[in-house]
């Protein structure tokens, strides 16, 4: 049966005003959005950057033509981010000038979620909402990784909102409000182009709602249009689709691991109490519309609520979709459907929502249990008994243990080490990213393997030489520096690039090593020249680290910034 509006908003006696409507509407938007921005603020500031962010430090910071030329050679997916960001480090160049971006996008997401639940219920489900968004552990990581997944979390967030405004909105001019939405979603897919199963969750919304032709039809003139705008970048990184060689099928454990990241607390009360309301958030009923109290617009599926129908496929479809497919060509890892995460808090806000309200019917001594004010600073009490369940996750997040590496120790190091015009190399070459993020630390020692520079060659970390040039720059050489990724020094497997093959073989050959400091999955590595009696191994070279130098430690963690596929992961993501 399908609803009609009614041609004049009715206001029932005892409701609040239009005016506190909107005030409520305000600040169950606003709340949220500031405390997504001061928990993205805390702890910005980890004193060193790691791989993935010293990409998007070194190539923001270069001119526009040089990051054009280095997109058609790798991160096209990216190039969006990269420009934006060249503007955004013009500014200052910095640690927390390269996160901001991120932070800012979080806290948009923040408002933009709860946005959604006022819009598809009532105010407190929207701040609800909004704050369980917030005070989410892994949408806490992301807002501080200058990377671009909390922006494209944010279209995604922004898009969903538009889908909703657009399928209730009754225009005179059927495509007027989907213009909106098609640029909103074309953006966001050029920031990552895996954002477009974006449209596969509203196309299954549409599904459920059971819209009109007519919505079918301006949706699908807005999503095809989005898509001719995404085609040149498809057919761009599908040339570059190596980069990710790495990944591998996602198993249950995948699945599982998504599941927990989405809740407020991974483990314990706060992750079942999250699951059991999300659970009641998917039961049949309906929510109230907030705007006029009119009868519910085509959003509402028969038999399930509006919050359901567009929650759930945003949580479900983009991660199932990208797992489906991963199991024949591998694609998948958790930030690539950081988006999706947004449709766990509604699903819980609206399961208490409906908790709320049963409570309310009950009676205890003739009269109705209050539903109003209290009802919503008891969901918000417990949201904050919920946030410090999990402070230890948090504190720990801005660690910059939690990372895979920390550049600016590794830089330290070097510089307390290395003596002017020693030899330095970078295995693979990646890793020069950690002289080109913090200088200072190799400023006086030698790159003899550098020929041409990463923005004079279109590449990212620079052309190297030969390995004919390379042998010959380390004849004289008595002592060797290498900056390596520490598994390649442990790897039996030689690399595929030549000179890095030649980098391996005349450490072996000529040089034992000395002193090690590992940080992460970087490795600083001192090679002695081999004594003339010494005959070199036959297999890798031994570490050697010095005990009265105990070298720092910071041990990759396994959700979510490092590799789980048992491949060597290239510094980039």
């Amino acid at each position: 049966m399908a609803y009609q509006p009614h041609k004049i908003p009715i206001v029932m006696s005892g409701e609040p005003s239009r005016v506190g409507r909107v005030g409520a509407d305000v600040v169950a938007v606003a709340v949220p959005t500031t405390v997504m921005f001061a928990i993205g603020l805390w702890g910005l500031d980890r004193g060193g950057i790691w791989g993935d962010e010293s990409v998007t430090f070194a190539v923001g910071r270069r001119t526009v033509p040089q990051i054009w030329q280095l997109l058609h050679e790798m991160d096209a997916v990216h190039g969006l981010y990269y420009l934006f960001m060249h503007a955004v480090l013009a500014v200052h160049p910095g640690e927390v000038v390269l996160r901001l971006p991120s932070v800012c996008a979080a806290a948009a997401t923040a408002g933009l979620v709860a946005a959604l639940g006022v819009r598809l219920a009532r105010p407190r489900v929207g701040l609800w909402a909004g704050l369980l968004y917030a005070v989410t552990p892994m949408t806490g990581h992301y807002a501080q990784e200058g990377r671009s997944y909390a922006l494209v979390a944010a279209g995604a967030a922004g898009a969903t909102l538009l889908l909703v405004r657009a399928v209730d909105e009754r225009s005179d001019r059927p495509g007027r409000p989907w213009w909106p939405y098609a640029g909103v979603v074309a953006v966001t897919c050029l920031l990552h182009e895996l954002a477009v199963l974006v449209l596969c969750a509203h196309a299954t919304t549409l599904a459920l709602a059971r819209v009109p032709s007519r919505v079918w039809f301006g949706w699908g003139r807005a999503a095809g249009a989005a898509g001719v705008v995404l085609l040149p970048l498809v057919w761009a990184s599908q040339r570059q689709a190596g980069q990710v060689a790495w990944l591998v099928a996602p198993g249950w454990e995948r699945v599982e691991g998504l599941a927990r990241s989405a809740a407020v607390g991974p483990t314990g009360v706060v992750f079942w109490a999250s699951v059991l309301l999300a659970a009641v958030g998917l039961g049949p009923g309906s929510e109230v519309a907030s705007s006029a109290r009119q009868a519910p617009p085509p959003t509402q599926a028969p038999g399930a609520g509006r919050v359901a129908v567009v929650a759930l496929p945003l949580l479900v479809v983009p991660p199932g979709i990208l797992m489906a497919v991963s199991q024949f060509q591998p694609l998948y890892h958790d930030r690539y459907v950081l988006y999706a995460l947004a449709g766990a808090p509604l699903l819980v806000a609206a399961g208490a929502d409906r908790v709320a309200g049963a409570v309310g019917h009950l009676r205890l001594g003739g009269h109705r249990l209050s539903c109003g004010r209290p009802v919503v600073l008891t969901g918000v009490l417990a949201i904050a008994l919920a946030f410090l369940h999990c402070l230890p996750l948090h504190r720990h997040d801005r660690s910059p243990a939690h990372r895979p590496e920390n550049l600016a120790a590794v830089s330290a190091l070097a510089a307390h080490r290395i003596r002017p015009g020693e030899p330095v190399l970078f295995l693979p070459s990646a890793w020069r990213l950690t002289a080109l993020a913090y200088p200072n630390g190799f400023r006086g020692a030698r790159d003899v393997a550098l020929r041409d520079s990463g923005p004079r060659s279109g590449t990212l970390s620079g052309r190297e030489t030969t390995p004919r040039e390379l042998r010959h720059s380390l004849v004289s050489a008595d002592r060797v520096w290498v900056v390596a990724q520490s598994d390649l020094l442990r790897s039996r497997r030689p690399p595929d690039d030549p000179t890095e093959r030649a980098k391996l073989a005349v450490l072996a050959g000529r040089f034992i090593p000395r002193e090690e400091y590992v940080h992460g999955r970087v490795t600083l590595r001192l090679y002695v020249r081999r004594p003339p009696t010494s005959r070199p191994p036959t297999s890798s070279p031994p570490t050697s680290r010095p005990p009265a130098s105990p070298p720092p430690t910071s041990r990759p963690l396994a959700s979510p910034p490092t590799s789980q596929t048992g491949r060597t992961r290239p510094v980039r993501w």
